[in-house]
């Protein structure tokens, strides 16, 4: 991205973004939930998994198909007639992705995620490579289609050489009716979010054009990709393992609890020193040209803040096979949100941006006591996970920013940044100490560390049903 932002302008990325949201929307129906629903059962056969994945291929292909016969209205919504020739090429990635649906789903089950974390980083690699090499090469905005198209490629090849697994024939009466059923309203409410957190690039882009739908995206890349990269992994991780202990009340709580602090221990420090240090970071990261997605950048801290611990009702849903109650809480907040953008879209990518936080802020409560309901979980259960991290990393903030203006150390950039995250990092950790309980804690956290580094795949694969289980 940096590279890519220094040789492309916000209206080469807004152009991409115009067509990408759509792309994004239509490759929740290709996986319609059924890679989640392999992962959460208990036991699951190999008739069921090659039955789900002929769904998924059949899925990805009438889609790929109606995306790309929709691109003419796409452009003709924009007023963008470059969107066309864009959409109907991305439209490719729906397509290949929907083969590799079922391979990335058996890997998570066996808790493969050293060979999930090589197909992650190897297609990301190949495909940055091609589209940088594109991009010096003057191919503008194409480059970014390069970039999803090679990399959306490279893992589905990547990922059936690492998952020895091959499906079968379809197979009628399979047993697959109660999965297709958790999937399906999981489904329903990841097509529900997607929406809420994607549909605000499309209203901009309509609205105020490429160039500032440009500057929200790549604000809101920035600020939300730690976060994506730590709770994807810890999600990988968690859901698996709580769903195989559903059944045990008191282990389940304990885990739960444990892996919520995990992740909003990474993730609440990095949102905050982002939001403090925003001018250094969008400038090391963008250049120059990107100093407009500044204040964007911050209006989006609150949600940022907010989503670090988002995963705390999504685990829960997905473990207890509860995805129908979850996608009615996305009836709702989805609504509530589209509500929120309409009020903030006439103030610009600023005021979609605070609207979105605002939106947040006040929905998280309640979709946590929704959640909790009809659960062996309290209140008190992800308040004693999120406290410490939440004051330590807000103090941690103004201890730097007040540092920051009195002393106003004058350094090149990148030196500059990275001193400040020191700088940060210790008073994070300092303020961590000094808590009640505050070093027992960090030990916790050392020991759940080590735990997942010296963690072995559950389940050892084979060719036969109990491969999958």
């Amino acid at each position: 991205m940096a590279v890519l932002a220094r040789v492309l302008t916000p209206e080469d990325f807004g152009l991409i973004a115009m067509a990408t949201v759509v792309i994004g929307f239509t490759s929740v129906f290709k996986d319609m939930g059924l890679s989640m629903a392999t992962v959460q059962r208990t036991d699951v056969r190999h008739a069921q998994v090659s039955t789900l994945f002929w769904l998924n291929v059949v899925a990805s292909v009438a889609i790929a198909a109606l995306t790309a016969a929709a691109a003419p209205a796409l452009a003709w919504f924009y007023k963008e007639p470059r969107v066309t020739a864009v959409t109907i090429v991305l439209a490719t990635t729906v397509l290949v992705g929907g083969f590799a649906i079922q391979h990335q789903a058996l890997l998570r089950r066996q808790m493969r995620f050293g060979a999930l974390a090589f197909v992650e980083i190897a297609s990301l690699g190949i495909g940055t490579v091609a589209a940088v090499l594109s991009a010096l090469a003057g191919h503008g905005y194409w480059s970014l289609v390069v970039l999803q198209v090679v990399r959306e490629a490279a893992a589905t090849a990547a990922v059936w050489a690492m998952c020895r697994w091959r499906p079968g024939r379809p197979v009628r009466r399979s047993g697959v009716r109660s999965l297709v059923s958790f999937g399906a309203h999981l489904s329903g409410f990841n097509i529900l979010a997607y929406v809420s957190r994607n549909v605000e690039k499309m209203l901009i882009g309509w609205y105020w054009g490429a160039g500032p739908v440009g500057l929200y995206n790549n604000a809101d890349r920035i600020l939300l990709l730690p976060i994506q990269q730590i709770n994807t992994p810890l999600t990988s991780v968690a859901v698996p393992a709580l769903s195989r202990i559903h059944g045990e009340p008191d282990r389940y709580r304990a885990y739960y609890r444990r892996g919520v602090l995990l992740t909003v221990t990474a993730g609440m420090p990095v949102v905050v020193f982002l939001f403090v240090a925003a001018e250094k970071a969008v400038l090391a990261f963008l250049g120059g040209q990107w100093l407009d997605a500044v204040p964007i950048f911050r209006a989006l801290g609150p949600a940022a803040f907010i989503g670090t611990f988002n995963v705390a009702t999504g685990w829960v849903y997905v473990s207890l096979g509860a995805t129908r109650r979850q996608f009615h809480w996305g009836l709702f907040s989805t609504g509530f949100t589209l509500l929120a953008y309409a009020i903030g879209l006439p103030w610009g990518p600023i005021g979609v941006a605070l609207a979105f936080s605002a939106s947040l802020v006040v929905l998280r409560l309640p979709s946590v006591l929704y959640c909790f309901r009809q659960t062996n979980l309290t209140l008190e259960d992800l308040g004693t996970a999120l406290w410490r991290p939440a004051f330590s990393s807000i103090a941690a903030g103004a201890l730097l920013f007040g540092v920051g203006r009195v002393l106003n150390w004058s350094m090149p950039l990148g030196l500059s940044l990275g001193f400040d995250f020191l700088v940060y990092s210790a008073f994070y950790i300092m303020v961590w100490v000094g808590l009640p309980g505050g070093r027992r804690s960090l030990a916790l956290i050392a020991g759940i560390a080590r735990e997942l580094r010296s963690s072995r795949p559950a389940v050892e694969e084979a060719n036969v049903d109990a491969d999958i289980g």
